[in-house]
């Protein structure tokens, strides 16, 4: 069963970091470009992160640039994002998805992904 897990949400003051992680099950995830998503109560989700096939091209979302930080462990089957100096906007669930047609490239549109996570819940709240 093809499958993504993402974990290391939680409860977090501001300017805290969490990292999440997103583990790959039934199927070998350096085949696939990895894109990070977040949604936030009562709005769409957006596209906050990706990271190509082996690593070497990333992409962000502008607001989240210098804060978050993705990367991959393609031995562990795991990816990762950084967050860091987090704000309460960036409260939301987020999620991991797969994209096994990007090769060299990832992208930051939902559309563009196969496999999804079921998402961990980030809080950022004093």
């Amino acid at each position: 069963q093809l499958q993504l897990v993402e974990s290391g949400g939680g409860l977090v003051q501001p300017g805290g970091s969490l990292r999440l992680s997103c583990a790959a099950s039934g199927f070998a995830l350096d085949y696939h470009a990895i894109g990070w998503f977040r949604q936030a109560p009562g709005k769409e989700r957006e596209g906050v992160s990706c990271i190509s096939r082996s690593g070497e091209r990333t992409n962000y979302l502008d607001s989240v640039k210098g804060r978050f930080t993705v990367s991959r462990d393609n031995a562990k089957n795991t990816a990762y994002l950084q967050i860091d100096s987090l704000k309460p906007e960036d409260t939301a669930v987020y999620y991991c998805a797969a994209d096994r047609t990007l090769i060299r490239l990832c992208a930051l549109a939902q559309g563009q992904y196969d496999y999804w996570g079921q998402g961990t819940q980030v809080t950022v709240s004093s």
